[in-house]
């Protein structure tokens, strides 16, 4: 099997291409877009093993949450292609990416989400199995729910941004990665066995995750409760 990932949804821009389990990757951090670098990437690893385009199986792509622009740019390219080539495509949550990325067993995935914000969910990994364990959701340090239990690793930069509020939530948190970034190597990696179970999606179907809106309390609640922090 043959497939392209994207994970564009952090300044952290990545590029795969799996064949049968090997990876081929680019990757750099842009924090201003980084568009152009995308399909050159793709033609690069292309010829460094020796495929085409038309031999791809499929195109997967980190959905998000993260950055809007990121996440459009994303879906964007995989459909641009994907419909040329009439391929499937698959959405891949990007936090499940960053558990799967970080090589950690019981994974908090914390994204910062600016405006005083964060992408938050809890995962626990199994070699490339990722089972969600507390969903994808955005709000503030002080309102999203922690998860219980022990062994537990803070991974992604929103434990750059918030950290304090966040190891407040979770005092016993095993301990803290922020550095560690969603990649299309692990976007890839969640996506080939989906492809293989005959799940890709018709590009039109492929759709950006957000979940900005899908907040643990409502911004009326949260001023009842007495602010936003």
């Amino acid at each position: 099997m043959r497939l392209l990932a994207f994970e564009t949804a952090t300044k952290h821009l990545s590029v795969a291409l799996w064949i049968d389990g090997a990876l081929i990757e680019r990757h750099e951090v842009l924090p201003n877009s980084g568009a152009e670098r995308l399909l050159p990437w793709v033609h690069e690893i292309l010829a460094e093993a020796s495929i085409s385009l038309q031999q791809l199986d499929g195109i997967a792509f980190g959905a998000g949450p993260g950055g809007f622009t990121g996440l459009r740019l994303a879906c964007g390219v995989t459909q641009g292609l994907a419909f040329g080539l009439d391929i499937p495509v698959m959405p891949i949550s990007t936090l499940q990416a960053l558990a799967l990325a970080s090589g950690e067993q019981f994974v908090w995935t914390c994204l910062d989400a600016r405006m005083n914000e964060i992408y938050a969910a809890a995962y626990e990994v199994n070699g490339d199995e990722v089972r969600e364990l507390l969903p994808p959701m955005c709000g503030g340090n002080g309102v999203l729910p922690a998860p219980t239990g022990e062994n537990w690793v803070g991974v992604g930069d929103g434990f750059i941004t918030h950290r304090d509020g966040l190891r407040a939530r979770k005092p016993d948190i095993l301990k803290v990665l922020p550095n560690i970034y969603p990649t299309a190597v692990a976007v890839a990696r969640l996506a080939a066995p989906k492809f293989a179970r005959g799940e890709g999606i018709n590009a039109a179907q492929a759709q950006p995750i957000y979940v900005r809106d899908k907040v643990a309390l409502t911004t009326q609640e949260r001023l009842a409760k007495g602010g936003l922090n």
